[in-house]
C-alpha cells in the first residue's frame, strides 16, 4: 500500500481501479521495406480501426453533450476518408519503399504546414484536424493504446500528470468515479471542472503517475487530499464508511435545497454557481443555486477545430437562460489565453501568457470574434435574466470600448428586426490589482462587479497559481487581498451597485465569514459548494462579522486572519 498527499480539489471519496490517461509515445524508426503493398494494408487497417473509434466517440459525445460537441468528430472522420490525404501516403510508401509510419508522418506534416500557412481561416483549421487524426492512426500503426476518456465503460479512477479542460469535459461520471493528478491546484481548470461534474479529485500529488500502475485499486479522498494506491481490504472498508458518512452529510445539506440563503439574523445573500456548459445547469438547480454567477463561455470554443457560429452560441446561451427561468445568469465574454489555448486561432507564443494577449485584450483586437458572441448573447437576452460581464479589464478605456461595441451590435439587431431585451446589466470582472485600487472610478460606469479571486490573488502576490514552487504565496486570506476585495465592495455600494465574487474563494469556509463581514452581495462557486455554504451561512451573524472588519483588515499575515476567523466562528 502506498499513501500520497495532494490537494483536495473536489469533495467525495472514489474507490475503483486505475485508468492511466497519458499521451502515447509515437516515436518510430524510418525503415526501408521490401513489400510496400503490405505497408499499404497496415495503413488501411489502422485507418479502419481509427474510424470505428471515432464513430463510437461521436455517438457517445452526441448522446452526452449534444450535436454541437459531436461535430468535431464528424470533421475527423472526413479527414480519414479524404483521398487527397490518403493517396499521397500510399504513393510515398510505394515510391520510396518506406514503412507506413514514416509515410504517414511526413505526408501529414507536409499538409499541416501547408494549411497553417494559408490565409483562408477555414483551411488553417484543417491543420488541427489532420494533426489530431493522424496521431490516432499512428498509435494504431505502432500498436500503442490511444487514450479516449469518452470511451471508458467501467468504473475507474483516472490517473494523469494533468487533465486538459477538453479531457475533463469528456469524462462520463457514471464510470469515472474520480481522478488524481501529479500537478495542479484547487483553482486549476481540471479541479474546477471536477467540481462541476461532482466527481472527487485530488491534484498536485507530484508522483501518482509514477506510483499507480494500470488496473490496481486506488482510493481518492477528495475531502482530505489523500490518495491510497493498492489499499488493504481494511483500508477499503474504512473509506467505504467515510464515503457513506459523506453521502449522509450531503443528504442533510439537500434539505436546504429550496431554501433562501439567509444569515442568522435573516439577512439574504445570493449563492450562485459557476458553470462551463448548458449541461452544468442541472447541477446548479439540483444544488439549490439562486443563479449563475459565472458562465465561462470559453468552453464553447474549446475542443473544436473552428470558432463556434453565432447560431451555436445563441442555442447554448438560450438553453442556460431558459433553464434558469427568472434567476440571474451572469455570462462572461470570451476569456481565452493564459493556459486556455485555441490551436485554430494560431495565437502568438508569449513569454508570459497570463499577463499577455488574452481575454478582453484579444476580443477588442479581434472584434470580428467578439461581435459574433455579443450578437448571440443579445439575441438570447429575451429568454431570461441575462447579465453580461467583460473579463480582465485593466482600464476604463477598455470597459468603455467593450460596452460601445455591445451597444453597436444591439442597435444593428434592433434595425434588423431582432428581439433584444430592453435592459440588462453590464458589469466586469475585477481580477487585476490596478482595477481594484481605482474601483470607485469604475463603479460609476458599471452595473456590477464580480471579483475573480483566482487571478486577483496570483497577480497581487506575483505568484503563478500553477507553479508549485511558489504555491505558498497563493494566499486568499492575505490582508493585501482582503483590503483589495473590501475596496471593490465599498466602491460598488457607494454607487448603489452590487458586488459578487466568482473565484474559488467564494465557496471557501474560512473566507465566507470574512466576505460576509465585508458586505459581499453575491457568492458564486462550484455547484457542489452551494449547500455546504448555505448551511454555514445560516449560523453566521453578518452584523457581528462586520464588527470584526477593521481588525481583520489591519492584520499582518494570512495565519493571523485564519486563526482569528476560526476562533470567532468556532471552526476546528
Amino acid at each position: 500500500m502506498t499513501q500520497l498527499q495532494g490537494i483536495a480539489a473536489s469533495s467525495g471519496i472514489a474507490i475503483a481501479k486505475v485508468y492511466r490517461l497519458e499521451a502515447p509515445d509515437l516515436s518510430y524508426s524510418k525503415t526501408d521495406v521490401e513489400q510496400p503493398e503490405q505497408e499499404v494494408k497496415r495503413l488501411h487497417d489502422a485507418l479502419e480501426i481509427s474510424k470505428q473509434e471515432l464513430e463510437k466517440i461521436k455517438e457517445h459525445t452526441k448522446a452526452s453533450l449534444g450535436d454541437e460537441h459531436a461535430e468535431i468528430f464528424s470533421a475527423h472522420l472526413l479527414v480519414l476518408s479524404d483521398p487527397e490525404l490518403i493517396k499521397p501516403i500510399e504513393d510515398k510508401i510505394k515510391t520510396d519503399n518506406v514503412n507506413a509510419e514514416a509515410a504517414l508522418d511526413e505526408t501529414a506534416n507536409m499538409f499541416i504546414d501547408m494549411f497553417k500557412g494559408m490565409d483562408n481561416e477555414y483551411m488553417r483549421e484543417r491543420a488541427a484536424d489532420i494533426q489530431d487524426v493522424t496521431k490516432r492512426v499512428m498509435a494504431h500503426l505502432l500498436n500503442v493504446t490511444f487514450p479516449d476518456p469518452a470511451l471508458i465503460n467501467e468504473e475507474v479512477v483516472i490517473v494523469a500528470d494533468d487533465l486538459t479542460p477538453s479531457d475533463t469535459a469528456q469524462l462520463n461520471k457514471q464510470y469515472v468515479k474520480g481522478f488524481t493528478t501529479d500537478i495542479g491546484g484547487r483553482t486549476s481548470h481540471s479541479a474546477i471542472m471536477a467540481r462541476s461534474l461532482e466527481i472527487p479529485a485530488v491534484v498536485g500529488t507530484k508522483e501518482v503517475t509514477s506510483q499507480a500502475d494500470k488496473d490496481v485499486m486506488i482510493i481518492v479522498d477528495g475531502i482530505d487530499g489523500d490518495v491510497i494506491i493498492n489499499p488493504s481490504s481494511d483500508e477499503i472498508t474504512k473509506y467505504e464508511q467515510k464515503q457513506q458518512e459523506f453521502e449522509k452529510k450531503k443528504q442533510e445539506w439537500a434539505k436546504l435545497k429550496d431554501e433562501a440563503t439567509v444569515t442568522s439574523e435573516g439577512e439574504h445573500v445570493e449563492l450562485a454557481a459557476n458553470i462551463g456548459t448548458p449541461e452544468d445547469v442541472e447541477g446548479v438547480l439540483n444544488n439549490g443555486g439562486e443563479g449563475v454567477g459565472l458562465y465561462r463561455t470559453e468552453f464553447l470554443y474549446m475542443g473544436k477545430n473552428q470558432l463556434p457560429t453565432e447560431e451555436e452560441q445563441y442555442d447554448a446561451y438560450s438553453s442556460v437562460l431558459k433553464q434558469m427561468g427568472d434567476k440571474p445568469v451572469v455570462v462572461r465574454t470570451l476569456d481565452i489565453g493564459g493556459d486556455k489555448e485555441l490551436d485554430y486561432l494560431d495565437l502568438p507564443k508569449e513569454m508570459n501568457p497570463f499577463l499577455g494577449y488574452r481575454a478582453i485584450r484579444l476580443c477588442l483586437e479581434r472584434d470580428d470574434i467578439f461581435r459574433v458572441q455579443l450578437r448571440a448573447l443579445l439575441r438570447a437576452s429575451v429568454h431570461g435574466n441575462l447579465k453580461i460581464m467583460f473579463p480582465m479589464i485593466a482600464t476604463l478605456e477598455e470597459f468603455r470600448e467593450a460596452k460601445a461595441i455591445l451597444e453597436e451590435e444591439k442597435q444593428k439587431l434592433i434595425e434588423e428586426g431582432q428581439d433584444v431585451a430592453e435592459s440588462f446589466e453590464i458589469g466586469m470582472m475585477v481580477e487585476i490589482p490596478a482595477t481594484a485600487v481605482i474601483a470607485r472610478q469604475f463603479a460609476k460606469e458599471v452595473d456590477f462587479f464580480s471579483i475573480g479571486t483566482n487571478d486577483l490573488i496570483q497577480y497581487t502576490m506575483a505568484a503563478d497559481r500553477m507553479n508549485e514552487q511558489v504555491s505558498y504565496l497563493y494566499q486568499p486570506y492575505n490582508p493585501a487581498i482582503l483590503n483589495l476585495v473590501n475596496n471593490v465592495i465599498e466602491a460598488a455600494h457607494a454607487e448603489g451597485k452590487w458586488a459578487g465574487m466568482c473565484g474559488e474563494m467564494a465557496g471557501d469556509e474560512i473566507a465566507i465569514p470574512i466576505l460576509l463581514g465585508l458586505g459581499l452581495d453575491e457568492f458564486s462557486m462550484s455547484a457542489t459548494s452551494i449547500l455546504p455554504a448555505r448551511t454555514q451561512i445560516k449560523d453566521l451573524s453578518k452584523k457581528e462579522l462586520a464588527s470584526f472588519k477593521d481588525e481583520i483588515l489591519s492584520m499582518g499575515t494570512s495565519e493571523e486572519v485564519v486563526q482569528f476567523v476560526k476562533e470567532k466562528t468556532n471552526q476546528s
